[in-house]
């Protein structure tokens, strides 16, 4: 096992949030003693007096980006100023103070969302420029992709090391199961539960489920950003993902055969899909820092299942990770 991360000092923003919580449980596991959480209650992202009080107070050795406030389609249609505001200016600033401070690696954490809406399947990182992204999360997915342009900017011009990963579509335990803001895994888990515990005969899917995603399990995601983090130095952006592409109506019967709900998948084909198709080519993240997913899709919707059954009583609103992390996202 390696020792890197046994002596650096890291901020992990959003780390009280999904994936950031698993962040931290491996960083744990790895042997770093030296992580800092900001909250929102204490630290604003969006402020750059903010900021800077944090890097001087905890002078970090890497920092990890992953806070983003976000939902699915149906909250990014409602918030698009807001969350192209909010998420370009954290990553804007705090990559800039980042650099201002000598703080030794930033890590960016990108978005799918950020491809084009008809980007060729497989997504490869060369095709990220090569159309707009897909209507309905494309002021989101521009916003973080910014981050991707000031890394390269940053890293010609002053030679930081900063680095941009894209992460696919993320699920698993801790995820954020409210209905308003969830993604389709973690929406389709909870109603099929809900309507097997009282009796419905229906659940409402939104759109056609004909379109496709891929689905990474958010432990594999977890260790992904730390490889990245400690191998890779370079300004080019690097997908994460399984490589497995599955359609919106396969993975929901999926997980309606795992929950035990018998009844009936309703599309409401008036709600939007979405990109049509996405699926990664992952070829690059197990070239640069031998990143490969380990979970199986059906092992991991199981285990999700498993964990939302033990804790959803004490979570009526469907609201798991700490609201405090702004990271509510990503990914769906």
């Amino acid at each position: 096992m390696s020792t890197y991360w046994q002596d650096r000092n890291v901020i992990v923003t959003g780390g009280a949030g999904f994936l950031g919580s698993h962040v931290i449980d491996r960083l744990r596991a790895l042997g770093c003693t030296h992580i800092t959480v900001p909250r929102s209650a204490e630290i604003d992202l969006t402020d750059i007096e903010s900021i800077r009080r944090l890097y001087g107070q905890v002078k970090p050795d890497v920092v990890v980006h992953l806070a983003a406030v976000v939902g699915g389609i149906g909250a990014n249609r409602e918030n698009p100023g807001a969350y192209f505001y909010q998420n370009l200016i954290m990553g804007a600033q705090l990559m800039e103070e980042a650099r201002v401070q000598g703080i030794p690696k930033f890590v960016a954490i990108g978005t799918i969302c950020a491809y084009p809406k008809f980007a060729p399947v497989p997504f490869s990182e060369e095709n990220l420029w090569d159309g707009y992204p897909e209507e309905t999360n494309a002021p989101y997915g521009l916003a973080k992709k910014m981050m991707l342009v000031q890394a390269q900017a940053y890293r010609a011009q002053y030679g930081y090391n900063a680095i941009y990963l894209l992460p696919v579509n993320l699920y698993g335990p801790r995820d954020n199961f409210h209905l308003a803001y969830s993604h389709v895994i973690p929406a389709v888990i909870r109603k099929c539960l809900e309507a097997r515990d009282t009796g419905a005969d229906h659940i409402d899917v939104w759109g056609t489920g004909n379109p496709s995603r891929e689905f990474l399990h958010v432990e594999d995601a977890a260790r992904a950003i730390l490889l990245a983090a400690e191998k890779y130095d370079s300004s080019e952006p690097v997908n994460l993902g399984s490589g497995i592409e599955i359609r919106i109506r396969d993975v929901a019967a999926l997980i309606a055969t795992l929950t035990g709900f018998e009844g009936d998948l309703q599309y409401d084909n008036t709600k939007p899909d979405g990109q049509p198709r996405r699926c990664l080519d992952v070829s690059r993240a197990e070239a640069l820092f031998g990143f490969k997913a380990e979970t199986v899709l059906e092992d991991g919707l199981r285990a999700t299942i498993e964990w939302y059954e033990g804790v959803r009583k004490d979570h009526p609103d469907g609201h798991m990770a700490d609201s405090a992390s702004t990271d509510i996202e990503h990914r769906g």
